[in-house]
C-alpha cells in the first residue's frame, strides 16, 4: 500500500461509515481494485482506520457523551452480541473480506430494503430507547459482519423497527460504532501481531494519515447525513446500493472475461 492508496481508502472509510451503503464492502472492492486486497496489512488498515471516523462522533457530538451513565449501559448492551458474534464468526468473516461477490449481492439486496424502508418505518416517532431495543439494534448490527451489508444501516433499520424515528435511530447507530469499531479494532491489532507481524514505520505513517483523512471526511459526512436523511429517508441510498452492486457483478464477471479473450 502507497500514500495514495492509504489516502483513498481512508476518503472511502469517511464517506461512506455512517452511510447505509457499507464502508467495508466499498473499502473491499477499491483495494481490489489496487491488488492489495489479500494483503494483511491492508485487512488491518481498513479496520484500524475506523479509529479516526468513530473520533468524529466523539467530536460531533461530545455533550452527549456526559448525559447519563444509563447511556453507556445501553450502548454496552447493544454491542453484546458484536462481541459474541464477532468472536465465534471471526474466521468465517475474515474469509468473506476477500470476496467482492459477497459485496455486491449484500449491496443489491439491501438497496431493494432501503426501497421499502421509509414504507414500513418511516413514520414512527419514537426516542426514548429501552433496554430492550438497545439489545434489538445490537443484534441487528451483526448482520453488517456480511461484507456489504452496512453497520450503520443495519443498526438504524434495527431501530426503526423499534419505532425510533430515524434521526434517533442514526445518532444511536453512531453512538453504537464506538465500542463496536473499538473493540475490532483491538482484536484485529492482537491477531495482527499474534500472526507475526510487526509494523513498520512507513506502515504506520498510513495508518496515521489514513486516520486524521478519514477523521475529517466523516466530520462532514456525518452532518450532511442527518440533515438529508431526515428530509429524504433512504430511497436514494438503496437506488445506489442496487447500481453499485449490479456495477460490480458487471466488472467482476463481464470485464474479466473480456480480459482473458
Amino acid at each position: 500500500m502507497n500514500t495514495l492508496q492509504a489516502i483513498i481508502l481512508a476518503i472511502i472509510e469517511g464517506i461512506t461509515e455512517f452511510l447505509p451503503v457499507s464502508s467495508t464492502g466499498h473499502m473491499i472492492i477499491a483495494s481490489s481494485f489496487f491488488g492489495i486486497a489479500q494483503d494483511d496489512f491492508t485487512k488491518l488498515f481498513t479496520i484500524v482506520i475506523q479509529l479516526g471516523t468513530i473520533l468524529s462522533v466523539i467530536v460531533l457530538y461530545f455533550k452527549r457523551f456526559f448525559q447519563s451513565l444509563d447511556f453507556y449501559f445501553k450502548l454496552f448492551v447493544a454491542f453484546i452480541p458484536a462481541v459474541i458474534f464477532g468472536l465465534l464468526l471471526s474466521d468465517f468473516i475474515d474469509g468473506l473480506l476477500e470476496n467482492p461477490i459477497t459485496v455486491a449481492v449484500s449491496l443489491i439486496i439491501g438497496g431493494f430494503l432501503l426501497l421499502k424502508v421509509d414504507e414500513w418505518f418511516g413514520n414512527s416517532e419514537g426516542t426514548e430507547i429501552s433496554y430492550l431495543t438497545a439489545f434489538k439494534i445490537g443484534l441487528f448490527q451483526c448482520l453488517a459482519m456480511i461484507p456489504g451489508v452496512s453497520r450503520s444501516g443495519a443498526s438504524i433499520v434495527g431501530g426503526m423497527t423499534q419505532k425510533l424515528s430515524r434521526t434517533t435511530a442514526a445518532e444511536f447507530s453512531f453512538f453504537l460504532a464506538i465500542p463496536t469499531m473499538l473493540g475490532a479494532t483491538l482484536k484485529k491489532s492482537y491477531d495482527y501481531y499474534k500472526d507475526g507481524f510487526v509494523l513498520s514505520d512507513d506502515q504506520i505513517n498510513l495508518l496515521i494519515i489514513g486516520n486524521v483523512v478519514g477523521f475529517i471526511v466523516a466530520l462532514i459526512a456525518i452532518k450532511s447525513f442527518i440533515g438529508f436523511l431526515t428530509k429524504h429517508g433512504f430511497k436514494v441510498f438503496g437506488y445506489y446500493r442496487i447500481v453499485a452492486g449490479i456495477a460490480i457483478l458487471f466488472i467482476h464477471f463481464f470485464v474479466q472475461k473480456l480480459t482473458i479473450i
